[in-house]
């Protein structure tokens, strides 16, 4: 299985969705330019380096193919000055925002964790299971950790939404299948939106794992 134009194409998809959950939070948190793009592009690559590092690919992806960032970085300040003009409208509307935040989120969950194992199967790790999906899931929820920790705001991995296990999830439905033999662009649709629904479905009825004590989830 080697990467091919649709795997590009979901990185770009990816790439974008997972910028704009960066805008998203460093508006909530009233960064300036300078630190709305730098939010959203390390959402968007973050998970990408980390990937790459523990499957030794140096320098990184994004530092070899600058169109990753050059994506993220356009992305960022058109989502910053749409943001801009819609403000008033924004902060109406809250609840509608941070579903954004939710929804794009997802995407990029999805997309990026089937990247993530597609990428350590590619590199000859297809009959390790427990790499390959380790790899997705990092890949997948990673730049959403960075994201969450430059704006000081606890992961959601450690709390929300069934979040790091959407992309569990999704990294062993698309290694099952891709053991199956099955068809490439099934593997990958499949995975993506598994990924996707489960998130999506955790945060509209609040499903989650056990949690160590009652208290009630909070926006940062």
């Amino acid at each position: 299985m080697k990467f091919g134009i649709e795997i590009f194409i979901i990185e770009i998809i990816g790439i974008i969705a997972f910028t704009i959950s960066g805008v998203i939070v460093a508006f909530k948190k009233r960064f300036d330019l300078l630190g709305v793009v730098t939010l959203g592009t390390l959402t968007a690559v973050g998970g990408g380096a980390l990937r790459d590092i523990l499957l030794g690919i140096l320098p990184p992806s994004m530092f070899r193919n600058g169109i990753y960032v050059l994506i993220a970085f356009i992305t960022a300040v058109i989502s910053f000055y749409v943001g801009i003009l819609a403000i008033k409208k924004i902060k109406r509307k809250r609840a509608e925002f941070y579903n954004l935040i939710t929804f794009f989120d997802a995407v990029g969950l999805g997309v990026f964790t089937v990247v993530g194992s597609n990428t350590a199967i590619v590199n000859g790790f297809s009959d390790n299971a427990f790499l390959t999906i380790f790899v997705g899931v990092i890949t997948g929820v990673g730049g959403g950790v960075i994201r969450d920790m430059i704006a000081n705001t606890t992961p959601f991995i450690m709390y929300k939404d069934l979040y790091a296990s959407s992309a569990i999830i999704g990294a062993c439905l698309y290694y099952g299948l891709y053991q199956l033999h099955s068809n490439h662009f099934l593997c990958i649709s499949v995975s993506i939106i598994a990924t996707i629904l489960v998130r999506l479905l955790a945060q509209k009825y609040n499903l989650g794992l056990p949690k160590f004590g009652i208290y009630k989830d909070r926006e940062e």
